[in-house]
């Protein structure tokens, strides 16, 4: 069963939505009106956030699915978890300052390898099979 990567999946959208929220709330701080996406440097950490996490989700959610198919629906739910716990970090970090955010970058990133490479040795075993 896929309950893990499926909640993963959902506490991965629920986490963007924060930061997207998040967003919006700094335009109103920062008078940064609508459709500017740059302005007061705080804003713009704000914005980098919540872009920087819409791109990663591109690469991390397929990776995910496919490591839970071909490789392990658990293992593919701790992993994402890790993944989480990595997103979080980078926003906090680069909320405060940017240097604080690649503990989070690496987490992300790692653990995004990590499904992506698992899933293609995966896949690649059921071709060989």
């Amino acid at each position: 069963m896929f309950h893990y990567p499926a909640l993963i999946t959902a506490l991965s959208m629920l986490l963007f939505a924060v930061v997207t929220r998040m967003v919006g709330v700094a335009r109103g701080r920062y008078k940064v009106a609508v459709p500017a996406t740059s302005g007061h440097p705080d804003f713009e950490r704000y914005y980098r956030v919540q872009q920087n996490t819409l791109e990663q989700l591109m690469l991390f959610l397929p990776s995910l699915w496919l490591f839970a198919a071909y490789v392990s629906p658990e293992w593919a739910g701790v992993l994402g978890a890790v993944w989480l716990v990595g997103r979080v970090l980078f926003a906090r970090g680069y909320y405060r300052e940017t240097k604080k955010r690649v503990p989070g970058f690496i987490i992300g990133i790692a653990t995004t390898s990590i499904l992506l490479l698992g899933g293609l040795i995966g896949i690649l075993m059921q071709l060989a099979a």
